[in-house]
């Protein structure tokens, strides 16, 4: 397994411009509350669960990704899993289904607009066109962010 500080480098340096961070700031938690809402979206069979399922199983795989890398990151990951899934559960409740699925669809278009635009800012190509694992890297790179403007060590 690469260690995380591997990731972070590589991934830092793709992302070194201050305006390219800021809006990875914004737009990386968008997509990935975005990727939660589409897999809550997706019918699950009334004898498997609920809404949500597909969701569940792909923050448990991602989960053990992060488990691996630094175990205090994906407690908070898994903080914002649990965010995102009551945020997209609500919505569901609240609005139904298909509001839910264009939310998210529209949520994960701009957002990735804005980080092409960042990286045409930045002048390097976004770091998962290098390696798709990048994809779950970056909102593990936001999380650290904070953790160390909070001072907690990961």
């Amino acid at each position: 397994m690469i260690p995380l500080t591997t990731w972070f480098d590589n991934y830092s340096g793709d992302h070194r411009n201050e305006t390219n961070q800021m809006i990875h700031v914004w737009c990386v938690p968008a997509i990935l509350w975005s990727v939660v809402a589409l897999l809550w979206t997706i019918p699950v069979p009334p004898t498997f669960g609920r809404p949500g399922l597909w969701a569940v199983l792909a923050i448990a795989a991602a989960s053990i990704f992060y488990w691996q890398l630094s175990r205090r990151l994906e407690v908070g990951m898994l903080v914002v899993f649990v965010a995102f899934g009551l945020l997209s559960e609500y919505l569901r409740l609240r609005f139904g289904m298909s509001v839910l699925l264009w939310t998210a669809v529209a949520v994960f278009v701009v957002a990735w607009i804005g980080q092409f635009v960042g990286h045409k800012i930045e002048g390097r190509k976004p770091s998962f066109l290098t390696d798709l694992s990048y994809l779950l890297i970056g909102p593990l790179w936001v999380l650290a962010k904070l953790y160390r403007k909070l001072g907690i060590p990961y």
